[in-house]
């Protein structure tokens, strides 16, 4: 691996991925190329990042980032404080 390059963990809902292997299907297709899933995943961050002043791309970041938060918040008021 490269000096400039990192490993990174994603965890995604299944419906994500799936649309993902439907975009590599397709662009196999077209291409005539493999094309993995790593690849389709990087060209969509990349792309995401190239519209970060979009406030669409910023509003849907603060809306799976609520979502999260609320998730979490609501898990740990479930368990009990001596568990934790």
């Amino acid at each position: 691996m490269k000096d400039d390059q990192r490993r990174v963990l994603l965890i995604l809902p299944q419906k994500i991925v799936d649309r993902a292997r439907v975009l590599a299907g397709e662009a196999m297709i077209t291409l005539k190329l493999p094309v993995s899933l790593q690849i389709v995943f990087r060209v969509l961050i990349e792309h995401g990042l190239k519209r970060g002043g979009d406030r669409a791309l910023l509003a849907s970041v603060a809306s799976e980032a609520t979502a999260i938060h609320q998730r979490r918040r609501s898990r740990a008021d479930r368990t009990p404080a001596e568990s934790r």
